[in-house]
């Protein structure tokens, strides 16, 4: 199976997660994952979802289906037509072996993926905080999601980060080539619309498939350039 680390921080965005995380699982990947405190702020004001750091538990950030009559957080994802959105939902439309998710908490310095020695096939900082881009354009490594980046660019691995910011400034712009410079892969969450999108989950997909391009995982979340609309 493939390995990928997965890291979430205190960037806008959360939505984008949730749905990268489901989509790598039912892909069969096996996600590890690791989250920062600021993170867990924005899934509660963005999504209503409570994450706890020291007791984590996969429900937490991928609860099976959200009732949109009775969340008002997550109303805005609501379809045209649908009454419920399940944040899981690529699972319950058929038989899937997931991958398996293995979660580290953001100051274990101990665990695998903080060494050049646990192999991975890439990692994704999604979405990514100004922060954590400035600590990794300099080199800082003051938590295991800095380090675990740092990991995969000095072993020259797939590292793909998903900054959400607007306006950008001269300084975060410079941090953005340093480490593109590095050979990170630059993927700002910047939805395109040429798919037609009908609902902010038409967005979110675009994002999660073109990271999902960069990987290699095969997906049909998008209609691509030169084809029709997915039915």
């Amino acid at each position: 199976m493939t390995d990928l680390v997965v890291a979430i921080t205190g960037a806008s965005g959360s939505i984008y997660a949730v749905r990268l995380m489901e989509v790598l699982l039912a892909s069969g990947c096996n996600v590890h994952l690791t989250i920062s405190p600021a993170a867990v702020q924005v899934f509660e004001h963005e999504l209503g979802l409570s994450i706890d750091l020291n007791n984590f538990d996969p429900s937490q950030i991928m609860p099976p289906s959200i009732d949109m009559k009775h969340d008002s957080k997550l109303a805005s994802l609501r379809g045209p037509s649908d009454e419920h959105y399940a944040l899981s939902s690529v699972f319950s439309d058929s038989e899937i072996t997931r991958g398996q998710l293995s979660y580290y908490h953001h100051v274990d310095f101990s665990a695998g993926i903080a060494s050049g020695s646990f192999l991975t096939q890439g990692m994704v900082i999604c979405p990514c905080s100004m922060g954590t881009l400035g600590n990794l354009a300099n080199g800082i490594s003051s938590n295991l999601i800095h380090r675990a980046a740092d990991v995969h660019l000095k072993e020259r691995r797939k590292l793909i980060i998903v900054p959400r910011e607007t306006p950008l400034s001269s300084v975060q712009l410079t941090n953005m080539k340093t480490l593109v410079d590095a050979g990170a892969v630059m993927l700002p969450a910047m939805p395109g619309f040429y798919h037609n999108p009908l609902s902010i989950p038409d967005l979110v997909d675009f994002i999660v498939g073109r990271i999902c391009d960069q990987l290699g995982i095969e997906h049909r979340l998008i209609q691509r350039w030169g084809q029709g609309r997915k039915s």
